[in-house]
């Protein structure tokens, strides 16, 4: 399998709709509001975390709100994590946040796993990501000063409807 790059025309990251499809991954980004929606569609894993990678880095440019919807990945594993938790981390110490979306447990079940879910932003749909909107308690990535001693980290952000 060869390795797959961003070309330059891409690195412009602005707030246009961006496409970019790899081999078995998919990365398309649209701007709502505040926030950056970045749509993966296939599988996140060790040969497409490059790339991902990659695209967060530009989109974090321009944007200090992330959504990843996740509704549509096929497969996730902690190389993808490790990708997630430091563009979260970056994010947060620039005042930014990284949230997701959507995840199917049957097809992103490492971020139960490793505890990721409790600890990450994390909501049913990307409206309700979106809504949340910038600054509205989403957990630090230490935990924040808020966080039940007995627990990891906050639980799951949803909608009470």
């Amino acid at each position: 399998m060869g390795t797959h790059s961003i070309d330059p025309a891409y690195s412009s990251c602005g707030t246009d709709n961006r496409e970019r499809e790899l081999d078995g991954l998919e990365l398309s980004s649209e701007r709502r509001g505040d926030s950056l929606i970045v749509a993966i569609r296939g599988d996140l894993d060790v040969v497409t975390g490059r790339e991902f990678d990659e695209y967060l880095t530009v989109a974090r440019r321009d944007h200090g709100r992330i959504v990843l919807d996740l509704s549509a990945v096929d497969f996730m594993d902690t190389s993808a994590l490790a990708v997630i938790v430091g563009h979260w981390k970056g994010l947060a110490a620039a005042g930014g946040t990284l949230c997701l979306a959507g995840p199917r447990y049957r097809y992103t079940k490492s971020l139960w796993i490793t505890g990721l879910a409790d600890r990450l932003p994390l909501y049913d749909t990307v409206d309700q990501a979106v809504a949340s909107g910038p600054g509205k308690a989403e957990p630090e990535p230490e935990g924040g000063h808020d966080a039940d001693p007995a627990r990891p980290g906050p639980r799951r952000n949803q909608s009470s409807a």
